[in-house]
């Protein structure tokens, strides 16, 4: 990682704002915005940075910075011509994507106020001081800037399609995280201030595990600030270049979804679970094929259930633990994650037999049954075996 600084050191506009009367003297703000090939944006938005900023309100800009084009010349090049301090933040690798670059950016940061930003000028300059004024006013933690407030729109959002994948995006966030997004109407909001207070610790400790772009939800959810306000604002259409929005982007959502609503125990266990009552598709279906073909029901429990392993275990390896896995080689993990669902075996294959000979049930619902009553003990064996170092505590994290 590398970095360079420019610019003046402070600003020279003794002025006073009505706008930011009583905001705390210098070093009130740090700017922080990551960038990826944003070339054609990063001088415009320094020029309206500069225009937006008054004097009272002292400030520095840090881009965080994992480009593959000039970027990050053209940020040093501009930072020139600005009164404020610009930073640029070179990450040799781009570890978590763009909410990534911004936890770096927070480190960074050694303001009172931090601001968040995309480099693309869908998120006007202009609001900046609206949202520090805010803050203060209310004394939130948290202020972010919406476009679901009245005198919020979302116009920059191009097609339909980003209209609609954005919606259902707020929609699933809100209805996962009910308690832990109370009071914030525009969860994937890339645009907002956080008091630095709230995030030193967590970021020193590395509580913050961001997975794409999202990061007001990473921050919202694990955080809980004590205290949000909302601002309206209009999202822009993007100045230049081209969106980062993608596909690939959107399973990355996904899956940060599913490790935040799975930080804690029970939620694993209940995606364990769910996971597991996917691997019956694999497992009846081979059931049934070999007892079908003639095989004896038990010797062909052994053989149907080696699907239903090798299923679960590609399901929980990119859905449930995926950020568990860097302690184990993949061959460790596959072997003791079968060895433990064999080694079930041995309690599940008598629960069968007892069902099937002593009860008088059919094959299949018995080994489904068996499967539910054990599922569990593997939950708990598997997190404890397979995925967490000796002597490790699986990480806490909010629920709801």
């Amino acid at each position: 990682m590398s970095t360079a600084g420019t610019g003046a050191d402070e600003h020279t506009d003794p002025e006073l704002d009505p706008e930011t009367a009583g905001l705390a003297e210098p070093g009130v703000v740090t700017v922080v915005v990551p960038t990826f090939n944003e070339s054609g944006n990063v001088r415009e938005l320094l020029h309206r940075l500069t225009d937006s900023v008054p004097g009272r309100l002292p400030c520095e800009v840090v881009f965080v910075d994992d480009s593959t084009d000039d970027t990050p010349e053209v940020i040093r090049s501009a930072a020139q011509d600005c009164p404020f301090p610009v930073t640029v933040i070179q990450r040799e690798t781009p570890e978590g994507g763009l909410g990534g670059a911004v936890v770096e950016g927070l480190r960074a940061a050694g303001s009172e106020w931090i601001v968040v930003m995309d480099a693309d000028l869908q998120h006007p300059p202009a609001l900046v001081p609206e949202l520090i004024a805010a803050g203060e006013t209310s004394g939130a933690d948290l202020v972010v800037a919406s476009r679901y407030l009245r005198g919020g729109s979302r116009a920059g959002l191009a097609g339909g399609y980003r209209i609609a994948v954005s919606r259902t995006a707020t929609w699933l966030t809100k209805a996962l995280f009910p308690r832990g997004l109370r009071g914030i109407s525009d969860p994937m909001s890339g645009f907002f201030a956080i008091r630095r207070s709230a995030v030193t610790d967590a970021v020193a400790a590395g509580v913050l595990r961001p997975l794409g772009y999202k990061i007001l939800l990473e921050l919202a959810v694990r955080l809980r600030p004590r205290a949000v306000a909302e601002v309206p604002f209009v999202f822009q259409e993007r100045y230049a270049g081209e969106s980062k929005s993608t596909p690939a982007e959107g399973l990355r959502f996904l899956r940060h979804l599913i490790g935040l609503r799975t930080a804690a125990a029970p939620a694993r266990m209940v995606a364990f679970g769910l996971i597991g009552l996917t691997g019956f598709v694999p497992n009846l279906l081979a059931l049934y094929l070999l007892t079908r073909g003639g095989m004896h029901y038990l010797p062909a429990e052994v053989v149907a259930n080696q699907f239903g392993v090798a299923w679960n275990f590609l399901l929980i390896e990119l859905l449930l633990f995926r950020d568990r896995r860097g302690h184990r080689h993949w061959a460790d993990r596959l072997g003791r994650f079968a060895l433990l669902a064999n080694a079930d075996l041995l309690l599940r294959i008598p629960l069968i037999a007892l069902l099937v000979s002593g009860a008088g049930m059919p094959v299949l619902p018995a080994t489904a049954l068996a499967l539910l009553l054990t599922f569990v003990l593997r939950f708990a064996a598997t997190e404890a075996l397979v995925y967490l170092p000796r002597g490790s505590r699986a990480p806490r994290g909010d629920t709801a």
